[in-house]
């Protein structure tokens, strides 16, 4: 029996969230807008250079925001990672108990929680420095049958693929969702990944049911300089599809139809978890109406509300803005 709609497989990061100007970041020689990942020295010695300033503290990992939001819209989610045994990692599991999200994270003796330190300037825009600590550790030994046996959907975050040995994790995921019948959506996380690890994304993708991903993944991933070919291209090799274009909306490839998505025009605030948000809503969606119509609308609604307001986590009533699209798209 399926009784959870939706299994997150990913890193577990407890993002701290720091609003600063761009002096800081060129007087700290960071770079704006990257991503990078650093080792435990690093994080300590930015958060000694930061401690001055308030910052907002929420668990997060790129999955962990998609199954954070479909459990807020309603949906029975589960979350597989690893956590260390410490303050942050307590911290963590409190959050996803307060969600009601069923979350299986050994705890590692060895390393402190993740975490993901996010400095914001007044554009919006988002630079990340990102130490995985003890997620990093996650290998086959984590991956849980049962947990995946009972679930609709499994989620796959391709941060993972970052690493080898969470790489044969995908793997072993991805065989017992074969073998129970459970669907595999992955998401493609970041340029990065697409760029680095190609080779092992696509023995994913073939398998999958559904991939998200956003332009420039799209592009990097099917080696193609424009959006149309690239989108054409990563449809003639995943069954469904959803590309995201920020402002300009997003497309579905959806049982061999497409539908084009506007964007909900607001003013930026931070875009940080506005993709994750948006697949955790599509599958949400689709999963409860399927409709990829409804489903990409309510997407794009809510990842527009979390791109108005500070921190991936709804601040706003996910319930309501889900009945708002619901009965908005039902009436049509």
């Amino acid at each position: 029996m399926k009784d959870i709609e939706l299994c997150g497989l990913g890193n577990a990061l407890v993002d701290l969230q720091f609003q600063v100007s761009e002096n800081e970041l060129i007087n700290h020689g960071i770079e704006k807008g990257s991503m990078v990942l650093i080792d435990i020295d690093k994080r300590n010695d930015l958060l000694n250079k930061f401690n001055f300033k308030i910052f907002n503290k929420v668990s997060g990992g790129s999955a962990a925001n998609t199954v954070i939001s479909f459990a807020q819209l309603g949906g029975k989610a589960a979350y597989k990672t690893v956590l260390g045994n410490d303050e942050l990692g307590e911290f963590y599991t409190e959050e996803f108990q307060k969600f009601g999200i069923i979350l299986n994270a050994e705890k590692n003796n060895n390393a402190p929680t993740g975490v993901c330190i996010v400095f914001i300037t007044p554009d919006s825009e988002r630079t990340m420095y990102t130490c995985l600590a003890a997620t990093a550790d996650f290998d086959e030994t984590n991956i849980d049958e049962s947990l995946i046996a009972r679930s609709e959907y499994l989620y796959i975050e391709g941060y993972k693929f970052s690493e080898q040995r969470s790489t044969q994790a995908i793997f072993k995921a991805v065989d017992i969702a074969v073998k129970h019948g459970t669907k595999i959506s992955l998401t493609f996380s970041d340029k990065f990944i697409t760029d680095l690890f190609r080779d092992n994304l696509t023995k994913v993708v073939e398998k999958s049911h559904l991939v998200f991903c956003n332009d420039l993944e799209a592009k990097s991933f099917t080696g193609s300089n424009d959006d149309n070919e690239a989108f054409n291209k990563l449809c003639s090799m995943a069954r469904n599809v959803v590309v995201t274009y920020g402002k300009r909306g997003s497309k579905v490839f959806w049982e061999g139809n497409v539908y084009d998505i506007p964007a909900y025009q607001i003013n930026a605030v931070d875009t940080t978890g506005a993709g994750d948000s948006y697949a955790g809503a599509y599958l949400y969606g689709i999963i409860k109406t399927g409709n990829p119509k409804i489903a990409a609308n309510l997407a794009s609604y809510i990842s527009s509300e979390i791109v108005a307001q500070m921190g991936p986590r709804a601040i706003f009533d996910m319930e309501a803005a889900r009945d708002k699209i619901f009965n908005e798209f039902n009436d049509k």
